[in-house]
């Protein structure tokens, strides 16, 4: 099932479910609730974490409304944490600077909530900003508490996954030399466009990644390329602090950034438009804007 945040054009937020046929259909909470006969929480969050999809038979729902009708949101806002990873594909050689092989441990920072923003949202950056950088990643939402989760029992904690981009300010994380405030910006963190949950992708591990900076490819992979596996970045991340529902995290982005490329290539400029797609999950389209 696939769950989108929405904002009405009357300004209400509430959510919607997209069509299983891939034609883009939604139908908002209000109308599943009518349709199904179900009574539904308010909140997305409610409704995932509370396996309100398994009382719901989609096949009984009419999908009425393009998702242009409505102002798309970040899938998930009750969060309480944001992990990101760094160096953890096979294809991104900066991982050589870390240690000169790939890390056996997830190398971690942390990402405010505040720095989300919708999947078509624009990326509002300061012009005291110079090196604008984008990562195209795959993100996992945690479903349900979990602590000192084995490797085997680690993806039963996943509520289900969306696409986000990891924007840096790469001159900024070059004087702090640690990455909170580069990838902390308000608008930074632009995700969606909806919540895809676990039952209807059968390997995370094994989904196309391509980011697109005004139409030319930039990242073309893989999360096949992944150095640590979400049951084992899961595992490794519950031994050192408890996993809560809405908990992100953001599996790490692949070669392609500016950071990795020759430098003929430019960092991000005003008005450059920033695409990610992952298969099966959607594509998120986002213009940059300096103030």
């Amino acid at each position: 099932m696939k769950i989108a945040r929405i904002s009405t054009k009357g300004g209400r937020e509430t959510y919607a479910l997209v069509s299983p046929e891939g034609d883009g259909g939604m139908a908002t909470r209000d109308e599943v609730e009518r349709q199904a006969g179900v009574k539904l929480p308010a909140a997305l969050e409610d409704f995932v974490f509370g396996d309100y999809a398994q009382k719901v038979t989609t096949g009984k729902i009419s999908y009425a409304h393009k998702p242009g009708e409505f102002r798309l949101l970040p899938p998930i806002r009750r969060t309480f944490k944001i992990i990101c990873l760094a160096f953890n594909y096979s294809d991104q050689a900066s991982w050589v600077r870390f240690g000169k092989s790939p890390p056996k441990d997830p190398v971690i920072y942390l990402k405010p909530r505040t720095s989300l923003c919708g999947p078509a949202d624009d990326i509002a950056c300061p012009k005291s900003v110079t090196q604008l950088d984008y990562e195209g990643e795959l993100a996992v939402v945690i479903g349900k508490e979990c602590r000192n989760m084995s490797e085997e029992t680690a993806l039963g904690c996943v509520a289900g996954y969306f696409v986000i981009n990891d924007i840096s300010a790469r001159d900024v994380q070059f004087i702090d030399k640690q990455y909170t405030r580069a990838k902390g910006f308000d608008t930074f963190g632009p995700c969606g466009p909806w919540l895809t949950t676990k039952d209807e992708i059968a390997d995370p591990c094994d989904l196309r990644l391509t980011t697109r900076v005004n139409g030319e490819v930039r990242q073309d992979s893989s999360t096949k390329n992944l150095v640590l596996k979400i049951d084992r970045i899961i595992h490794s991340l519950s031994k050192v602090m408890t996993l809560e529902p809405g908990d992100i995290i953001s599996t790490g982005t692949p070669s392609g950034t500016v950071l990795s490329l020759s430098s003929h290539v430019k960092y991000l400029q005003h008005g450059d438009v920033v695409e990610v797609e992952i298969e099966k999950l959607g594509r998120i389209k986002n213009r940059v804007t300096f103030y």
